[in-house]
């Protein structure tokens, strides 16, 4: 083959689309090689994001595509991925053991976000990424609750927190230091010290990403965390009535005064779904989140359905994509944490600590 044909093969590859970040597999600078060997083809993709629910129909696709080329007989495609460390907030340092953190927020409460933010969670972690969890909520801590754990977290130096573990996340609470029917009665100063305390303190390992379960509202709290938490973007959660809306407006306007990119919006409750026949209604009214997403040119992640399934996995302990990471429900948010991550991809890497780890052994 001639190195007319690898060009050829390369202009066939700029067909092919990556939907989550809206960008071709090469502009996108997701190939990394290709190979030629007489009429056979073998091409290298690395992603940037965690793919493991997508990299197989990527690989089929792109060797249908290279197959079908007159010159191409044979096509191999090796789809990998790879996350990176991205840019926080100037004037801060990213946490020790944390390469991403993404604040889930709605700027109110009742819309959803705490079960949507440990699905995401859970998602990213079927995708193949490494999660944790931290609930910036003190006045309501749904966290023990939602990822059915319990007790005081273990402290090895008497001064920092192992997280807690289950479902295969890491996961630090204020819920795990007070009683469950204990009132946290503290002042805003109290409390940002008590969750500045959780963020850094918490021994996180190795985490691709850490979701902040932010707390409702844009006042002082929730506005000192998005200033003093070194966060590579957020995401809005929001139903689709006005009445939600308006608040999670804020809560992305917030975010945009402190330099903390907004990924996107995901609409939760979108429809119901009846649990006897099936049939699906959307009763808080249609479109808000894809207006929302208009007006403020932010892409809509996805539409998540008032589901009983939901309900009941999160009181149990066991939300919807740990339950089953492969059913309807959990797809949903699996595609959801997959376009979360892509869009992150595509802000600025912090270089300073994207220094691969080092394993030498003995040959």
């Amino acid at each position: 083959m001639s190195q007319a044909t690898e060009a050829l093969v390369r202009q066939a590859l700029a067909a092919v689309q990556d939907p989550h970040t809206g960008k071709d597999i090469v502009s996108g600078g997701a190939l990394r090689a290709v190979g030629v060997d007489g009429a056979r083809v073998s091409v290298d993709v690395q992603l940037s994001y965690p793919a493991a629910g997508w990299q197989g129909v990527l690989a089929a696709q792109i060797k249908q595509v290279l197959e079908a080329l007159p010159e191409v007989e044979s096509a191999v495609a090796t789809v990998s991925y790879r996350v990176y460390a991205h840019q926080v907030q100037k004037e801060l340092s990213p946490l020790p053991g944390v390469r991403n953190i993404v604040a889930v927020a709605s700027g109110k409460g009742g819309v959803g976000k705490s079960t949507t933010a440990v699905n995401l969670a859970l998602a990213l972690q079927a995708e193949g990424a490494t999660v944790g969890v931290l609930d910036a909520d003190v006045y309501g801590p749904s966290l023990p609750l939602l990822t059915g754990t319990s007790g005081k977290p273990d402290s090895p130096d008497g001064q920092n927190f192992s997280p807690k573990r289950n479902h295969g996340l890491q996961i630090m609470s204020i819920g795990y230091m007070i009683e469950e029917d204990t009132p946290v009665i503290w002042r805003g100063p109290m409390v940002t010290q008590a969750l500045m305390q959780l963020a850094t303190n918490t021994l996180w390992q190795d985490l691709d990403y850490l979701i902040v379960d932010f707390p409702p509202g844009t006042g002082d709290i929730a506005l000192t965390l998005a200033q003093r938490i070194p966060m590579s973007a957020a995401v809005i959660v929001t139903t689709p009535q006005d009445i939600a809306l308006i608040d999670a407006k804020k809560a992305l306007k917030m975010f945009e005064k402190v330099e903390v990119p907004v990924l996107g919006i995901i609409e939760n409750m979108a429809t119901h779904i009846c649990s006897n026949c099936g049939h699906e209604e959307p009763i808080f009214g249609q479109g808000g989140g894809a207006r929302m997403a208009q007006q403020y040119d932010r892409p809509l992640l996805g539409s998540l359905p008032l589901d009983i399934r939901i309900r009941a996995g999160a009181d149990a302990g066991t939300p919807s994509v740990a339950a089953d990471a492969n059913s309807d429900l959990a797809l949903r948010y699996r595609e959801i944490a997959r376009s979360l991550a892509a869009k992150l991809s595509l802000q600025a890497r912090n270089k300073a600590i994207q220094f691969p780890k080092i394993v030498i052994q003995n040959t």
